[in-house]
């Protein structure tokens, strides 16, 4: 039963982390007629590095957990 717990935490990190990145991607990313604003470029640009940090520091927090 705590390996089900430990994997729904897992589960639920992850699940947060892209759907944060997805929303940071859509929102963030205005766009005009004439293509990707100077501003959306750096949000988009700027929501990789942060996945990318989030994904990391869950992935460390998660490989380290005690048993």
């Amino acid at each position: 039963m705590y390996m089900e717990c430990e994997t729904a935490v897992e589960a639920g990190v992850t699940l947060v982390a892209v759907a944060v990145f997805v929303a940071v991607v859509i929102l963030g990313g205005e766009v005009s007629t004439a293509g990707l604003t100077e501003s959306g470029a750096y949000a988009v640009v700027g929501a990789i590095v942060a996945f990318i940090l989030v994904m990391a520091g869950a992935g460390y927090y998660l490989s380290t957990k005690q048993d």
